[in-house]
């Protein structure tokens, strides 16, 4: 029975070579580059032959008050980024999904898959074209009625507002497509039940679309979960300025500090590795939660 299973699914299995291949160059090798987070690692001696040091490494990331800080930040704008972000590509797929005229809503999908492949470098030329102090447009209208600019890049509320906003705006509709494949395979008779009830869109959309989504939302916020410790490096670093940087320094571009621009591998693998496993403990806390209301991942 095993055997024959096999020759059935083979071309499956050719057809998942390539990924496999991937994980392994690209996922799972570099990981053997983490034990210099336990070294005192320099170029002439390489990964293997450098002395070690055990956890010394993280013994002086944690007796710096400043990290305290970049683990608050990375926390603090990755959980509010789900916070804000994580209903956006529900709600899209939802009034998407009630859209009728197919040319119409092909020319909204369009426009709102559209930002996601922009890199975070034109988003950020953007975002400064529209904010800027003194050439932004939006500050060329408050010349206007009030007379002066305002900083919207340079205090702490607005930049902050300005981040959360630019990555929904730039992901939401990306993101929307999950959910769209998953409200494809409710089954239309729910809807025409509904019909017969008298319920609206808004009814239909609260009692037979969202429970028909429930598992795949489960899904990808536990994903979400498993990120909460990767707020993005280009996503901080193209919106990041010396004035805000007490709620902008995160574990990204702290490794790129410290790490690349310091040349201290060690230190910053050190704060890498304490990321990875705060996520991992983040993935197995939420499914450990999505398996007591049977919508477990694993």
């Amino acid at each position: 029975m095993l055997a024959k299973k096999w020759k059935q699914n083979v071309p499956l299995y050719i057809m998942f070579i390539p990924i496999i291949v991937y994980f392994l160059l690209f996922k799972y090798f570099p990981m053997v580059g983490s034990v210099i987070a336990f070294k005192d690692y320099n170029f002439r001696d390489g990964i293997w032959n450098s002395p070690w040091v055990g956890l010394d490494h993280f013994h002086m990331l944690f007796s710096n008050p400043g990290t305290v800080k970049i683990i608050r930040n990375t926390l603090f704008l990755s959980f509010f980024g789900i916070v804000f972000g994580f209903p956006f590509p529900i709600i899209i797929a939802l009034l998407l999904n009630e859209i009728r005229r197919m040319w119409y809503k092909r020319i909204v999908q369009t426009l709102i898959y559209l930002p996601h492949f922009l890199s975070w470098i034109i988003v950020g030329g953007m975002v400064i074209t529209v904010f800027s102090q003194e050439a932004g447009i939006v500050n060329h209208i408050m010349k206007w009625i009030t007379g002066s600019p305002y900083p919207f890049l340079y205090k702490e509320p607005t930049w902050l507002a300005i981040f959360f906003g630019s990555g929904i705006w730039k992901e939401a509709g990306f993101a929307a497509i999950v959910y769209l494949a998953a409200l494809s395979t409710i089954d239309p008779s729910l809807y025409e039940a509904a019909d017969i009830d008298g319920c609206g869109k808004w009814r239909k959309m609260w009692h037979v679309s969202l429970p028909g989504i429930r598992a795949m939302v489960v899904l990808m916020l536990i994903i979400s979960l498993g990120h909460v410790m990767e707020v993005g490096f280009d996503k901080v670093f193209v919106l990041q300025n010396a004035t805000v940087t007490d709620i902008s320094e995160v574990i990204s571009t702290y490794i790129y500090r410290i790490g690349l621009q310091g040349a201290q591998f060690s230190l910053s693998s050190a704060m890498g590795l304490f990321e990875s496993l705060v996520g991992l403990i983040l993935v197995l806390l939420a499914n450990w939660v999505a398996r007591r209301y049977d919508q477990a991942l694993f």
